[in-house]
Parts: C-alpha cells; sequence; structure tokens
C-alpha cells in the first residue's frame, strides 16, 4: 500500500529504500513545532494589523520573538537540532520579524507616505531576508574567532522588530499621530533595516547565563518576575524603553568587539 505522504527524513538525507515505518524521536519534532506557533502568532500579528487591532498586532510580534529564543535553546537541549528546523526557523523569521512588523508599520501610518511608505516597508522586509541569509552562511565559517560567538553582525531579526515598531509604542502611549509622524517613522524604518544588514557587531548575550552562581537563582527569579510584571502592566512603555536602550547600547557593543578583536590580532588572552 502506498503511504500518503512520504517518508521524510528532518536532517534531509534521503535513502533508496527507507523503512515504511520509521519512527522520528518527538524530541525532533517539539522545537519545530514551537516554531510552527511562533509563525502563527507573526500570521496572526498580520490579521490583527489589517483589523486595526494594534495592541493585539504588537502582543503577537512579542510573543513570536519569545518563541524565537525559546526553539533554537530547546532543540539544542534536546539534541534535537536538524538541517529542516534550521531551514523552518529562518523562513519563520522572515515572516515573523521581516514582513509582518513591515506590514504593521505600513498600515499603522507609513501609506500616509504613499508609494514612499510601501517602499520603506519593501526595504525594510528585504533587509530581515539579507539578514538571515547572512547569518545562515556565517555559521559555518571555521576561521571566525572564539569570542564573535557573543556578537551578531548586525542586528538580529527579532531585535530589529521589536525596535522598528517603536513608533506605534509611543502613539499607544499618547503621542499624537501628527502629519509629520509617516516621513519620521520612514526614516526610522529605513535606519533600522539598514543596521540589520550592517556590520555593526551587537552583543547577543549568548554565552551569558549558561552557568549562574547558586547566590543568584533567587534574585535572578525576582529580576524575571519583576520584569514580566512591567512587562504586563506597563508594556508599551517597557518595550519604548528596551528598544531606546539596545539602540543606545550598539555604540558600547562595538567598542568592546573592537578591543577583543585588536586583543585577538595580538594574540591576547580574552578578558
Amino acid at each position: 500500500m502506498t503511504l500518503p505522504f512520504p517518508p521524510f527524513d528532518p536532517n534531509g538525507q534521503s535513502t533508496e529504500r527507507p523503512r515504511r515505518f520509521a519512527r522520528i524521536p518527538l524530541r525532533l519534532l517539539l522545537p519545530n513545532m514551537v516554531t510552527l506557533l511562533a509563525l502563527c502568532s507573526g500570521l496572526t500579528a498580520v490579521r490583527m494589523a489589517i483589523e486595526h487591532r494594534m495592541e493585539l498586532a504588537l502582543a503577537a510580534i512579542v510573543f513570536a520573538a519569545l518563541l524565537d529564543g525559546v526553539d533554537g535553546r530547546l532543540a539544542r537541549a534536546l539534541k534535537g537540532t536538524s538541517r529542516f528546523g534550521a531551514e523552518l526557523d529562518s523562513l519563520a523569521d522572515f515572516v515573523n520579524f521581516g514582513c509582518a512588523p513591515a506590514l504593521i508599520l505600513y498600515l499603522w501610518g507609513l501609506d500616509e507616505a504613499g508609494s514612499l511608505g510601501w517602499i520603506g516597508a519593501l526595504i525594510f522586509a528585504i533587509c530581515a531576508a539579507l539578514r538571515l541569509a547572512r547569518f545562515n552562511v556565517m555559521l559555518d565559517d571555521p576561521n571566525r574567532p572564539a569570542f564573535t560567538a557573543d556578537f551578531f553582525t548586525g542586528i538580529p531579526a527579532p531585535a530589529g522588530a521589536i525596535t522598528v515598531l517603536l513608533p506605534v509604542y509611543l502613539e499607544l502611549l499618547g503621542i499624537p499621530h501628527v502629519t509629520l509622524s509617516a516621513p519620521m517613522a520612514l526614516i526610522y524604518c529605513l535606519a533600522i533595516g539598514v543596521l540589520m544588514i550592517s556590520k555593526v557587531p551587537a552583543w547577543s548575550g549568548k554565552t551569558l547565563g549558561k552557568r549562574v552562581r547558586r547566590d543568584m537563582v533567587l534574585p535572578l527569579f525576582v529580576l524575571f518576575a519583576v520584569f514580566a510584571g512591567l512587562l504586563a502592566s506597563y508594556p508599551w512603555l517597557v518595550l519604548s524603553v528596551c528598544s531606546v536602550l539596545y539602540l543606545a547600547m550598539l555604540p558600547l557593543s562595538a567598542l568592546r568587539y573592537r578591543r577583543l578583536m585588536a586583543e585577538h590580532v595580538a594574540g591576547l588572552p580574552p578578558q
């Protein structure tokens, strides 16, 4: 009997005679399910923006960003990484953090700039796609110094999506949507797109917190609870402050990267 679906290998490897009832471990599927949930959240954000429910649209983007930070770590923790999962994650990131924020901004106010507003939204989405493609290629570079694992080349797509929506946060905080909002938002959107495809080193924080001191566990839980409470109670203020602080820290991140690179070239141990 012919199976309705062909046998599937998450790593993209095929054999001439696959087993008919070969089973895939659940640990390989769970991270992909989280990625698909994030993709559903990003697409739902577009629907909410079309219906002019901007609060729900922004919440869906933030939820997608949180899930994006979970799926990769979950895959590594479960030893469930696969080539299929990596490709799915990139495609989901393009939709969630490239297309969805661009459409939200356009429906929010970039349309007031006419065709220029749409061009700005297109450029942001294209920059997100280029950023993700470059990230996938750089993963295979064996000559990168070890310290570069702490930095992204250009701001990552999730951070770009969160920060580019700053004009929407500000309006929800009560700042009036005046005539100049569309041109200013257009310039800001293009600037964030350029930062994504630039070579500005942005601190990733990937190696932070791999090992937590025992005496810091409870304070860490308290800080997390405080942040979660503030985000739930004052979401637009917290997102605005986080966006501004993230952009303000980029020069500091660049200075640290330059210092570490100088030490690497000089043959000094990293500090």
